[in-house]
């Protein structure tokens, strides 16, 4: 029998960002299921303190989910009152969403409780197990959060031998991060350009999302500074906001002289906004300097936006190089000759209509059956 009532914790509405989209489409895909679904979701995600953005909050209506809000990140009362919370509705199948050990003493917390005061089984779906930005007590958390688990499902292979850093026997499977789907349908290049205000004349290649040291906008920066097609037509459109210092960024621009032909949007980006950044675009450019997965690749496949991304972590393994994009090592050099590469060859159709035959792979029931299938390796142990 598959796992009849499910709950969802970490984040979703009102906080806004990726993972609480992920959260909230995989809850849909299990509601449609014919499952029942509650959210569990926090009333304090980061103190203020700890954030970098300029809000954690969503603009958007609330999703027709069951969302409730009781986790305090920083108060151990409200993580047991969460567990017990949580048992009281006799789940079958608990989701706890992973991906920072900031979050490891709450989430530990409540999943021990959970398998104190009910029956239900507790899976970790971890973004990833060891963190970008790396602090010398993130294994201790990360031990402690592990221990309190049943089974884990991770999003990339990278993830998943992380994993083994902290537990080698208990239930795993790997699935690949599903489509970001729900960023609206498509819309023509006109009509996104003109959203944007964007002149129409040039081409556009895309950076999107918070801007973290890791993700390698630097780089970006001057591979397109090499770029022999960069004082033809195209430009660079740089959107999302601010996760690291500016001013390191702006003024690698102006050394590069490359200001004129970088487009910076670097603002939050809400959801009714993310389909004129991809339609405008004529490739998704990920120059990152670590990684496990990524949700960009995921809205660029839903969008049938070609790619460019460097070979680490999980990227490689969900963008087959020369088929839908490319796969680059991390020097700028390498990267400004795939993307002249991709220009001076008239890439862009034949990637398109592969990416639209690869991303027939990412549906959101691989999922939910992944969960499905780890839980029940859990009862049969």
């Amino acid at each position: 029998m598959k796992p009849n009532k499910i709950v969802i914790i970490g984040p979703a509405w009102p906080y806004r960002g990726g993972i609480a989209t992920t959260n909230e489409r995989l809850a849909q895909e299990f509601e449609s299921e014919g499952r029942e679904v509650y959210l569990e979701t926090f009333t304090m995600q980061y103190p203020s303190i700890l954030f970098p953005g300029s809000s954690q909050y969503a603009t958007c209506d609330s999703p027709s989910l069951r969302i409730e809000r009781s986790i305090n990140s920083m108060n151990p009362i409200s993580w047991v009152q969460t567990g017990k919370k949580v048992a009281a509705l006799e789940p079958d199948m608990v989701i706890i969403r992973y991906w920072i050990p900031f979050l490891a003493p709450a989430f530990g917390t409540i999943a021990r409780m959970i398998k104190r005061n009910c029956s239900a089984k507790v899976l970790l779906l971890a973004d990833n197990i060891v963190p970008h930005e790396q602090r010398f007590f993130d294994p201790l958390l990360t031990r402690y959060m592990v221990k309190g688990i049943d089974g884990f499902l991770t999003m990339s292979s990278s993830v998943l031998k992380q994993l083994d850093q902290f537990d080698r026997t208990k239930p795993r499977k790997l699935s690949i991060h599903p489509l970001f789907d729900n960023y609206g349908d498509k819309v023509s290049r006109e009509d996104s350009l003109a959203a944007l205000k964007l002149d129409p004349n040039y081409r556009y290649i895309l950076f999107f999302g918070f801007i973290r040291d890791y993700k390698g906008l630097d780089l970006l920066l001057e591979a397109f500074a090499q770029m022999k097609q960069k004082d033809s037509n195209v430009k660079l459109l740089v959107a999302g906001e601010f996760y690291a210092k500016p001013d390191r960024y702006h003024e690698l621009i102006d050394r590069l002289g490359i200001g004129e032909n970088v487009v910076l949007h670097t603002h939050f980006i809400g959801e009714d906004q993310v389909k004129y950044y991809f339609n405008a675009a004529d490739l998704v450019a990920q120059p990152y300097k670590s990684a496990t997965q990524s949700g960009v690749t995921q809205i660029a496949y839903h969008f049938d936006v070609p790619m460019l991304v460097t070979d680490v972590g999980g990227l490689s393994e969900i963008v087959p190089d020369q088929k839908v994009g490319y796969v680059v090592d991390t020097a700028p050099d390498k990267i400004a000759t795939a993307l002249d590469d991709f220009y001076l060859n008239n890439r862009y159709n034949s990637f398109v209509e592969n990416v639209k035959e690869e991303k027939k792979k990412y549906s959101w029931d691989k999922l939910t059956k992944a969960c499905d299938d780890v839980c029940q390796e859990i009862k049969s142990l």
